[in-house]
């Protein structure tokens, strides 16, 4: 009777080792796929955004912009590939101006030239998730010079743009800090750009 009640024992035992070990390799995974679905399908830049004013004028730096400059629009569409998105400044009122912005992630610093000695420089650094966005600028361009009529003078505004999506890949809040060779102290602001599509 021991001898039957032992073996009984032993059964149960592998049957609940063996159960366990199924619902354990189950859960891993379900726990695996949920990761790579995760990565796979991350919020992206990619879409149509709109914000109540332009970066720019958050930092009052407006003036230091080209028209046609991306910190100088209100909307932009964005289309984000593998190494480097590009950005289109598509506002209407400046249809004559419209133009796009390529920035790619792999720190080199790149340069713009528009009219009348303006110039912009910059570099873009991706993080590793895909989610923060880090843009270092330099925009030259000429201005008045105090007390002197029709003199002018070189102007540079030094700008870090951090731009952070939102995990629901609805907003991009972009923080951002500006000093320049005109003003003595550095301008640090916020500027949400919602998603318009």
């Amino acid at each position: 009777m021991s001898e039957n009640n032992s073996k009984k024992d032993m059964k149960n035992k592998r049957y609940v080792w063996a159960s366990l070990l199924i619902l354990l390799t189950g859960v891993m995974y379900i726990s695996v796929q949920a990761q790579q679905k995760n990565s796979t399908h991350r919020a992206k830049f990619s879409g149509q955004w709109k914000a109540k004013e332009a970066i720019s004028m958050g930092g009052n730096i407006f003036c230091s912009y080209d028209a046609s400059d991306r910190m100088a629009s209100k909307r932009m569409k964005i289309v984000e590939q593998a190494d480097f998105l590009t950005i289109e400044n598509p506002d209407s009122d400046a249809a004559s101006t419209k133009s796009g912005e390529k920035l790619i992630f792999d720190g080199k610093t790149r340069q713009i030239s528009h009219s009348q000695g303006n110039r912009k420089t910059f570099s873009v650094h991706l993080s590793n998730d895909g989610q923060t966005m880090t843009i270092k600028s330099i925009v030259y361009f000429m201005t008045g010079t105090p007390y002197k009529v029709n003199v002018q003078q070189q102007a540079y505004t030094d700008v870090t743009e951090v731009w952070n999506l939102s995990k629901d890949g609805h907003s991009i809040a972009i923080l951002a800090k500006a000093k320049s060779n005109i003003w003595k102290e550095e301008r640090s602001w916020k500027t949400v750009f919602e998603r318009a599509n």
